[in-house]
């Protein structure tokens, strides 16, 4: 089963319930971040996040990184209707992202765990993303019965999430009860 996102079923992404579910401004504050300048959210699809952290650093960067360059071609429109400009969309592979070591002050995965495939080798990569200090925030389809998401076989518990984190070289882990629909699990680089 091919877990990735299809880019045809985009206005799944546009709709409005999204925002009350997975409020980015919720996960915003709770990264707990002082001053950041660069962000790196990996899995940026359409910039659900990107777009409204980038307004809460105007001096700063936000890399946009997705696997599909269709995906990146629509956040690129995005942005344009949203006016922001320090948005950099960055093409990846799945556990390689082409920015420099200890550029970001916190990496977002937001809906894209339960598609990895090498879970802790894009972790690590994130890990060397981050500087010392750095944080990163999963939020994800809780592992729970409901209507709406991905299939429940797919999705990945807090407990594996924190397990792959700490494989991948993460301190003070931490889960919060946060989202009604999603796992918020917080991590920092050493």
């Amino acid at each position: 089963m091919d877990r990735k996102f299809n880019p045809k079923e985009v206005d799944k992404l546009r709709k409005p319930e999204r925002l009350q579910r997975e409020n980015p401004q919720t996960v915003w504050e709770n990264i707990g971040l002082s001053n950041p300048s660069c962000l790196v959210d990996v899995g940026c699809g359409i910039g659900f996040a990107s777009i409204p952290f980038a307004r809460h650093i105007p001096a700063g960067t936000v890399y946009a990184c997705d696997i599909s360059q269709e995906m990146l071609d629509i956040l690129k429109e995005e942005i344009g209707k949203a006016g922001v400009k320090n948005i950099k969309p960055v093409l990846v592979e799945e556990a390689k992202i082409p920015l420099a070591d200890g550029i970001a002050d916190a990496v977002l995965m937001q809906n894209i765990h339960h598609e990895l495939h090498a879970e802790v080798e894009i972790l690590k990569e994130c890990r060397r993303l981050l500087k010392p200090g750095g944080k990163i925030a999963i939020v994800d389809w809780k592992k729970e019965p409901m209507d709406i998401g991905p299939p429940q076989e797919i999705r990945v518990s807090v407990k594996k999430i924190g397990s792959d984190l700490r494989e991948a070289g993460f301190t003070q882990i931490q889960s919060l009860d946060l989202l009604a629909y999603h796992s918020f699990v917080l991590a920092q680089k050493p």
